[in-house]
């Protein structure tokens, strides 16, 4: 899906994949929380390279819970990754209404049809399938895209009926936003260059 587009940085930070021993996902996501079970704003904002006023306006906005103890978790940082991912090119309004579709309210872990650690975990396993597949003449094809999906979610046990359905939905949207990140981003690279 790339079309010769790669990105070496694990989606959502400011950090190259290879420095990281090529985790993504929730192996990412374990290595940061491997000795605890919360970081510090500033450890937000050195994963993420987001600033603390705009991680601040987030979480007084709504899109991600307040920290506890001044502690991110492991959810609320696969959040923040996520609509970081998205945000060059995606209002943040519809980030927003992505997010609560698949899971509602952020300070409400009830209407959860996932958690967002694991979310997250699907976006950059899918993402590299789609990396992995390049070479494939059907790599940009739609229907490729809902393949990588359904393998992927394929261990997804839906909480209520439906869920399977629109988590899909909703990651198909993701990752099509994030290629077009990705897209823009090289473009700027090339105007840059001329």
């Amino acid at each position: 899906m790339n079309a010769g587009i790669t990105n070496n940085m694990i989606p959502g930070t400011i950090l190259e994949k290879k420095a990281m021993g090529d985790a993504d996902g929730m192996e990412f996501l374990d290595k940061i929380f491997f000795i605890t079970d919360g970081i510090m704003l500033s450890q937000v904002r050195e994963i993420a390279g987001t600033d603390s006023s705009t991680l601040q306006n987030w979480v007084k906005r709504s899109w991600i819970c307040k920290p506890t103890n001044k502690r991110y978790s492991k959810d609320q940082l696969a959040r923040i990754l996520i609509i970081n991912m998205l945000r060059k090119n995606t209002q943040l309004e519809r980030i927003d209404f992505l997010l609560k579709y698949i899971n509602g309210n952020p300070n409400n872990r009830e209407d959860d049809i996932i958690p967002e650690s694991v979310l997250y975990d699907y976006i950059t396993r899918i993402i590299d399938r789609m990396a992995d597949s390049s070479g494939d003449d059907t790599s940009l094809a739609v229907g490729s895209l809902k393949k990588h999906i359904e393998e992927c979610t394929q261990d997804y046990n839906e909480p209520v009926a439906g869920a399977a359905k629109r988590l899909r939905k909703a990651l198909q949207i993701i990752v099509l936003s994030y290629y077009s990140t990705l897209i823009t981003t090289y473009t700027e690279e090339l105007f840059g260059k001329l």
